[in-house]
């Protein structure tokens, strides 16, 4: 499971840089009008809007470009139609990825996935080739200068499903309805995570280093930098070491 910690967590130290692209709440937007088109506007029937208004929160996004996005969504304002699916496919070292896009031109959305894997010496895969590596959990991060005991004693107590200490980051997994819950239960109990969301969870990991290691952290980044991408997520493992050199 260390490969999404692995990625989350770059993705947290260069947070500051990336919410200069302006894109964390275009995609948020999209989220929050799918959810809503799909399961109505009201969050205690919807879970996935829950969720989706839930990570709009956490990027501090103002109530009313939530509100507006739930009432495109629902159809009471005009909005654009978005259709989504997902990419898989092989990078570097053959590490598995999948890539969750919404879009309102499909054709434009291939075109440009097809090209980032491309560009990177990587391939798109067919339909079900890794998806059956990826298992949907909540993820809760805390730093390891935290009280491991602690987190495990309130996660547990609060309905999680396991706790790990992954070397670099202590994770708390739990089902993806229980999430919302454990999370506020570990912040209540004076913890605070280094990330948390409902992510796709590898059930394994491919060791990467050197120029694949370069190359990968590259694709992700192009991926994650494409409009009408959602989410990216893989099976990589990166050591401390290297994730260090090539950030600099």
């Amino acid at each position: 499971m260390a490969g999404h910690s692995k990625w989350a967590n770059i993705k947290h130290r260069k947070g500051a840089q990336d919410a200069k692209r302006g894109k964390v709440f275009t995609k948020l937007i999209k989220e929050i009008t799918v959810a809503a088109k799909i399961g109505g506007g009201d969050l205690e029937s919807n879970p996935r809007l829950r969720l989706a208004v839930d990570k709009g929160k956490q990027a501090n996004m103002p109530k009313d470009n939530i509100d507006r996005a739930i009432k495109k969504g629902t159809g009471d304002l005009d909005g654009v139609t978005y259709e989504e699916g997902t990419f898989e496919g092989y990078g570097p070292g053959g590490a598995a990825i999948l890539v969750e896009f919404m879009t309102d031109n499909r054709t434009r959305t291939v075109a440009d996935v097809r090209h980032i894997f491309s560009k990177n010496n990587c391939n798109l895969g067919k339909d079900g080739s890794v998806a059956f590596i990826f298992e949907r959990k909540g993820l809760i991060s805390f730093p390891t200068d935290c009280d491991f005991d602690s987190i495990f004693e309130a996660a547990l107590e609060a309905g999680a499903e396991d706790v790990k200490d992954e070397g670099d980051a202590y994770e708390v997994f739990t089902e993806p309805g229980d999430y919302i819950e454990v999370r506020d239960a570990l912040v209540a109990a004076g913890l605070k995570p280094q990330t948390a969301e409902v992510s796709m969870i590898p059930s394994n990991s491919v060791d990467l280093e050197g120029k694949q290691a370069e190359q990968m952290l590259k694709l992700m980044d192009m991926l994650e930098d494409n409009d009408d991408v959602q989410n990216v997520y893989a099976n990589f493992d990166i050591s401390e070491e290297e994730i260090s050199r090539i950030m600099g």
